[in-house]
């Protein structure tokens, strides 16, 4: 358990060195700061701000233009997840970003929203369309929303 509350740390570590050094302080860049091209077209229609809260999820996830990403380990996810999200671990998600299509506005969720905070940083950084669900699945799970397991 030792060691994976190091790994947790070392890769929570780089995540917040690469935001600090590509983004300055925490800093996300806005869909107005990234260039035009780097903005996919479903972000100009759907517009939605940095968080999210978990009924508007609920309504976005069957839009063709919206990815669903779970940042949650393996274990977390089969233990019920919002159906139809793309299970990609926090700690894989730099080497996976070409799996995540740039023309789709994409939501990060995890259990509380912490996680799904970083990854959605990471990913902003990257120049996708970006959202945190804030609350992550506990949020989901209060409102009553349907959890596949």
């Amino acid at each position: 358990m030792k060691r994976w509350n190091k790994g947790i740390l070392l890769v929570l570590g780089v995540s917040l060195a690469l935001a600090v050094a590509l983004g300055g302080c925490g800093a996300s860049p806005s869909a107005s700061a990234r260039p035009a091209a780097a903005a996919p077209a479903a972000a100009t229609t759907l517009n939605l701000p940095a968080t999210v809260d978990a009924k508007t999820v609920n309504e976005l996830r069957n839009n063709p233009d919206v990815l669903i990403i779970d940042v949650r380990e393996d274990y977390e996810y089969a233990a019920g997840h919002i159906a139809g999200a793309t299970l990609i671990p926090l700690g894989q998600l730099s080497s996976r970003l070409s799996e995540i299509p740039k023309d789709k506005t994409v939501v990060a969720v995890c259990r509380s929203g912490n996680r799904s905070g970083q990854a959605t940083e990471l990913l902003r950084q990257a120049g996708y369309d970006a959202h945190n669900m804030a609350g992550g699945m506990i949020s989901w799970e209060q409102a009553g929303l349907d959890i596949q397991r």
